[in-house]
């Protein structure tokens, strides 16, 4: 399953580089930053600490701390202790933390001082990186004996969840390395490249921010959360001539262009996450080094495709797989149970299997959800060999190039965030005053997806506008997962076998009700043209968003049960 260079674990990988440089500088941020052998140490330091608070192998200890050198010295020294990492976004709500607390039953929680007094309450215990670093420098700086195989756990990322409940994807060390080294070679990095890390770390494309420079001697230029939201102020960042390596999902990169960036060619763009279009291709092709689609579910460990973008009008395929990786397109009629699974032909639509060393260990307590998405592969010798099924649709060229097609449910990719529709439609059936609810994602222009729900009350509700009910989702859900539309309506159009018929819902657009006032400046046209980017509709100087009764919807279908558009905002 694993080849011969897999069998080390990610630390000792870095403990390795550490020893080749170590006085060269490993990460960035703001005015701060540690060499190789700063952050090994202090990170032997935290994982001593750690080993004599029970971490071992495969014992989880969550990671809920801000973006920041500590957030480095985090991860790499629950790593090092034996243990395995569950990050947890600050900014998520109090009740999704919770949530992803008490599931995973993390005995140990890594924060800090100020976000642990915002934390909801949970059985871990509390060991505070910022007032506790006195304790932990009493520790040992030598590296630790962490007793750590390679099919021993790395981390675990929650993902969104179908039944209203996120999952626990379990990544063993082995997969986790294999990616790594894979990147090291295609596409490649070296000890001269700066990384610029924009990605957050409950996110796994964060995984090669993290670890790919530090295996390799190169540096990570880690950026705040609010730069990396800013799309003029990432294009400043992007624009560095010594940054030389960055991933990103095709939303970031539509952002920064419509912001004006005008490009690195010092620049190798690795772009994944969700669909890269063509044109969105050939534009960053004009103003980068060399470009790369990736692509992969965080169940075979972020990244199992990789290839190199030219210049073209076809679509841009998904690659080849990286190494120690097997990809099976299956033709429909043999995923059902019990059959035999069968290949497409060229010319053929199918669903994509991932096999090899990638392949997570499962779903965290979830053994039903495993066995259903996790199978045996038949085209292996190796009897414990498994295969996933990613639930994405696509055909076989005759170049033997995969050409991706979409998804085969109701799982939806926003600016590179996974997500299970029925997820927010289970949240949504638990206001207290909503009846039934629908959740789609709508297309209003090339590459832009925005979600849409469509809610209808109880009869005797109050009178309620849609912004009550998205500021109420947003107390239960990320952001991303947070419909940026809300319907009201009498009732959800049905198919004949009484499931809700998501192809009957009003597609709506947005018109603003004011009057069209242009830039007058060249900052008002700047900000102008990125917010008519985001929005897909044209804008003026004087429309407030956030405002209610700003901006009403025009059905392009006509719809009877659809309510008093006036209630929308």
């Amino acid at each position: 399953m694993f080849s011969d260079s897999t069998g080390v674990s990610i630390h000792q990988l870095v403990e390795t580089q550490a020893l080749k440089t170590p006085d060269a500088v490993a990460v960035v941020f703001k005015e701060q930053q540690l060499t190789y052998d700063e952050l090994n140490q202090r990170a032997n330091q935290l994982a001593h600490y750690l080993q004599t608070l029970g971490v071992k192998p495969d014992v989880l200890v969550g990671i809920c701390v801000e973006r920041s050198l500590e957030m480095f010295i985090a991860l790499l020294g629950v790593l090092k202790s034996g243990g395995a990492y569950i990050p947890l976004d600050p900014n998520y709500p109090s009740e999704r933390l919770a949530f992803i607390l008490e599931d995973a039953q993390v005995p140990i929680l890594l924060t800090q001082q100020h976000l642990h007094q915002a934390m909801p309450q949970h059985s871990a215990q509390n060991l505070l990186i910022d007032s506790d670093w006195e304790t932990i420098t009493q520790y040992p700086t030598t590296n630790p004996q962490s007793h750590v195989q390679i099919d021993h756990l790395a981390y675990v990322i929650y993902t969104s969840g179908s039944t209203g409940k996120p999952k626990g994807v379990q990544i063993i060390h082995g997969a986790a390395v294999n990616l790594l080294q894979s990147m090291q070679k295609e596409p490649g990095i070296t000890a001269q490249d700066t990384l610029l890390a924009i990605t957050t770390v409950s996110f796994d494309l964060s995984v090669p921010d993290l670890y790919l420079p530090l295996i390799t001697g190169a540096r990570i230029k880690l950026i705040e959360r609010e730069i990396a939201a800013d799309a003029n102020r990432l294009s400043q960042v992007l624009s560095d001539p010594e940054v030389t390596f960055v991933q990103a999902t095709p939303a970031t990169w539509r952002l920064v262009l419509v912001a004006g960036w005008k490009g690195n060619p010092n620049l190798k763009v690795l772009c994944g996450g969700e669909a890269l279009t063509r044109a969105l291709a050939n534009q960053l092709l004009d103003k980068v080094a060399s470009l790369w689609h990736m692509y992969g579910p965080t169940e075979t460990t972020v990244w199992s495709m990789v290839h190199q973008v030219d210049c073209g009008d076809r679509p841009v395929p998904l690659g080849h797989a990286i190494a120690e990786t097997q990809i099976y397109l299956v033709k429909e009629g043999s995923r059902r149970k019990g059959d035999p699974i069968e290949q497409v032909a060229i010319g053929e639509t199918g669903e994509i299997y991932i096999g090899g060393a990638g392949v997570a260990r499962g779903y965290l307590g979830r053994p039903e959800l495993t066995h259903e998405k996790f199978i045996a592969d038949p085209f292996s010798p190796n009897s414990a060999a498994r295969l996933y099924k990613t639930g994405d649709s696509a055909r076989l060229l005759a170049d033997g190039s995969i050409e991706m097609i979409g998804r085969m449910d109701n799982q939806v990719k926003i600016r590179g965030y996974r997500i299970e529709l029925g997820d927010i439609e289970t949240v949504l059936s638990q206001h207290p005053h909503v009846r039934e609810a629908a959740v789609i994602a709508v297309e209003d222009s090339p590459g832009n997806r925005r979600l849409v729900a469509y809610v209808v009350l109880n009869s005797l509700s109050p009178e309620l506008r849609p912004a009550q009910i998205r500021s109420w989702l947003k107390e239960k859900l990320p952001d991303y997962m947070v419909p940026g539309i809300v319907f009201f309506m009498d009732t959800l159009p049905l198919t004949p076998n009484r499931k809700v018929d998501r192809r009957a819902l009003p597609v709506a657009t947005l018109k603003l009700q004011e009057e069209i006032v242009p830039a007058r400046t060249h900052l008002e046209k700047q900000i102008i043209q990125l917010w008519s980017a985001i929005l897909g509709v044209e804008v003026g100087i004087d429309h407030h968003f956030l405002n209610q009764g700003e901006i009403r919807c025009e059905p392009q279908c006509c719809c009877p049960a659809l309510k008093n558009c006036s209630k929308w905002n």
